[in-house]
């Protein structure tokens, strides 16, 4: 991909408030965010478990008014995410069976953070 900033790949308090307002924000710029999801290593294990996947990067979904071709070029060049948006009929097809964390709009993800202070 583009250039890697090693020490944001794994760590949560620096990748999510960027996928949460910056990445949103630029999508939302195109057609309307409905969902945010995490699929992946980080889909599938809690949160809590994060600290395992130092190293991995970030798979994310997000579900949107309208499927984005390349959607990777919206993605900071210093960040690793593997970013994918779909409408929701092609999430529901394609990723239904698989393990999605949702941390958009609400999630207990989200929430633990907010208590935390995090994001």
């Amino acid at each position: 991909m583009s250039r890697v900033k090693l020490e944001a790949i794994w760590q949560h308090e620096k990748v999510l408030p960027y996928i949460l307002t910056t990445l949103k924000d630029k999508i939302d710029d195109i057609t309307a965010v409905e969902k945010i999801f995490l699929f992946g290593s980080r889909g599938r294990i809690p949160f809590e478990n994060w600290k395992e996947l130092e190293g991995k990067d970030w798979d994310v979904l997000v579900q949107a008014g309208c499927k984005l071709k390349n959607a990777q070029v919206l993605v900071d060049k210093d960040y690793y995410i593997d970013l994918l948006v779909l409408d929701g009929e092609s999430i529901k097809r394609y990723y239904s069976g698989n393990r999605l964390t949702m941390i958009f709009p609400e999630s207990e993800l989200m929430i633990k953070n907010e208590e935390n202070g995090t994001v």
